[in-house]
């Protein structure tokens, strides 16, 4: 294998799951889902007929249409929430509320099923927050690279200013009025000469 040889490009599934898994990372998915299926026993018990053999089962009730109109205010929340993401503590608190009212208006909650999933759709939904992405490196610059102070971390000054280490202190942090705690820096350098503390 040379290094002109061609990259074999990815397949159509990989590069359709890479896709799917990029738009999935950038908003409430598993909240949208959750509250998709929370949506469809609660629309769908009223008005189903089950049959055991030879016997139908229909469990319609006065409070079918009710159960409808839940039912599909969940499903529209579930979609608000994975194309509106900008609206997802909106549609998770009307998520929640819905859950709560199916409970008296249809089969209690869709036989428990649809309750739980639309409450724990809501739940996902106000308790999610998009990502920050990572903040570009200046060329150079090691303030980005650096960990928290006292873990390794190399400390850095304000450009202009010279940092002499200082030597190493006792448990206390002693030193002279000029030279200050156990960080390595004099207090000098870091609070432009004054004596802080």
């Amino acid at each position: 294998m040379s290094a002109e040889t061609p990259v074999q490009s990815a397949g159509t599934f990989t590069r359709l799951r890479l896709r799917f898994r990029d738009w999935r990372g950038t908003r409430p998915f598993w909240a949208g889902l959750f509250t998709l299926l929370g949506g469809v026993p609660i629309a769908y018990f009223p008005y189903a007929t089950l049959k055991l053999g030879t016997m139908s089962l229909t469990m319609a009730t006065t409070a079918g249409a009710g159960s409808l109109i839940i039912g599909v205010l969940l499903f529209t929340l579930g979609l608000t929430m994975w194309f509106q993401k900008a609206t997802r503590v909106f549609a998770g608190i009307a998520a929640i509320i819905l859950a709560l009212v199916s409970l008296v208006v249809s089969n209690i909650g869709g036989f428990i099923i649809g309750f739980l999933f639309a409450l724990i759709g809501g739940g996902l939904a106000v308790s999610w927050a998009p990502g920050k992405g990572a903040e570009p490196v200046e060329n150079g610059s090691q303030d980005a690279v650096a960990g928290p102070a006292g873990e390794g971390a190399t400390p850095t000054a304000p450009e202009g200013t010279a940092v002499e280490p200082s030597p190493p202190y006792g448990p206390a942090g002693g030193g002279t009025a000029h030279e200050g705690g156990m960080d390595g820096f004099r207090t000098e350098d870091r609070f432009g000469g004054n004596r802080v503390g």
